[in-house]
């Protein structure tokens, strides 16, 4: 069986959407330059997808924002699901409030 390189890189669906977040309460309008997949102002997300955009992930739970890591020449938010404890992790968006990242990195 051939398989080619593409076979193992993850689907990506891009699916900006708006929604409120299940954390805070806050109306979040669509990003507008790729996906959303957090909330900017307090940076929670949900544990929705399988491969991104695919909203097939059965868990559902709140992604809390544990921490924040260097990543090329951004910086990616690290999740830990309060529903099964899974990591995950997210690039930040041009709108995430910063006082809420700062605070993120220097908590953990």
């Amino acid at each position: 069986m051939l398989l080619y390189c593409c076979d193992f890189m993850k689907k990506f669906n891009e699916l900006d959407e708006g929604f409120i977040c299940l954390n805070c309460g806050e109306k979040i309008d669509k990003l507008g330059y790729t996906s959303r997949d957090h909330c900017p102002k307090c940076l929670f997300s949900l544990h929705v997808d399988i491969n991104p955009g695919d909203r097939l992930n059965p868990c559902k739970g709140l992604l809390e924002p544990i921490g924040i890591e260097k990543f090329k020449d951004t910086y990616k938010i690290i999740y830990k699901c309060r529903k099964c404890g899974e990591m995950h992790k997210n690039i930040i968006a041009n709108d995430d409030d910063m006082n809420e990242i700062i605070r993120i990195s220097v908590k953990h």
